[in-house]
């Protein structure tokens, strides 16, 4: 059923003739995830003389005003690499709540350099570009099998890094603290977790940004010692989330190694283990 958000997309591109091709990727795209008025519309427009969109932006009245907006494309930061992208993108939110984030696309840069994403359906095609059909699936999104070498050096610097919190936590220096374990140790333990869920299912499912998707692929005790890792700004408590993710981690290093027949560094985990206990606070 055609959605008003994208029908009024759609009657514009149908009707502007330098817009080629309409594309509805991400979440809406996915039919194995609810709707719900929270996702956003990714909507991507292949189009004729990009820079004539660029260059007057008042072509996207037809949407209304956005009460918030991004052009991340044209901003320094995120861009200091400073590489010329092909791709344009604005995103949106409006008074009613939708949040639509429209990519431009040149035409002429079709066939070379356009990657098409699992989860995409086409709402429009001028041109016959997409003449073989296929259905939008998340293939794309599907946890990557980690390498010996990968999982070693995740494990490591977890291990290494958490003495880093330790330090913090020891002076008293929570933004520290905090930083090192939500920056540093966090990607590597939902790295973990990640794993051990594509093991469960033998990596042909999504773990979702951020780990959104963990509540419904973990067993409830184990997303129990996963919230457990999370804390306040309470010296006590960011103890007591560090000396969990830590034990949940070793265990969760054991189990993917030997599903996976990896080596695993069991002097590092011991050491690693002994150095958080060795310095926590007598009444933990």
């Amino acid at each position: 059923m055609m959605r008003d958000t994208e029908k009024l997309l759609l009657e514009f591109a149908q009707q502007n003739s330098k817009i080629r091709v309409v594309l509805l990727n991400g979440s809406r795209a996915n039919p194995l995830i609810a709707e719900d008025d929270y996702q956003d519309y990714d909507i991507l427009f292949i189009v004729e003389d990009i820079d004539s969109f660029k260059n007057d932006d008042s072509w996207r009245s037809f949407l209304g005003t956005p009460i918030l907006q991004q052009l991340p494309d044209t901003m320094t930061l995120g861009n200091e690499d400073n590489q010329n992208r092909l791709s344009f993108a604005y995103l949106m939110i409006f008074e009613d709540g939708s949040r639509i984030d429209l990519t431009l696309f040149p035409v002429e840069k079709f066939h070379s350099h356009f990657k098409i994403d699992s989860l995409t359906q086409v709402l429009l095609d001028k041109d016959n570009f997409f003449v073989d059909s296929f259905e939008s699936n998340d293939c794309d999104y599907h946890i990557q099998k980690p390498t010996e070498i990968e999982f070693l050096e995740v494990s490591n610097e977890f291990w290494w890094v958490s003495t880093y919190v330790v330090k913090g936590l020891l002076r008293k220096e929570i933004t520290y603290a905090k930083d090192m374990m939500e920056t540093v140790c966090r990607p590597m333990f939902m790295k973990m977790i990640e794993w051990n869920i594509g093991i469960e299912h033998d990596f042909s499912i999504s773990f979702g940004k951020s780990g959104k998707n963990i509540q419904k692929l973990l067993p409830t005790e184990d997303y129990i010692n996963v919230l457990k890792t999370y804390s306040d700004a309470n010296l006590k408590a960011n103890w007591e989330a560090l000396l969990s993710m830590a034990t949940y981690f070793s265990k969760l290093q054991t189990k993917i190694s030997l599903k996976l027949n990896f080596k695993q560094n069991f002097f590092e985990t011991h050491q690693g283990l002994h150095y958080l206990n060795k310095h926590k606070p007598l009444d933990l």
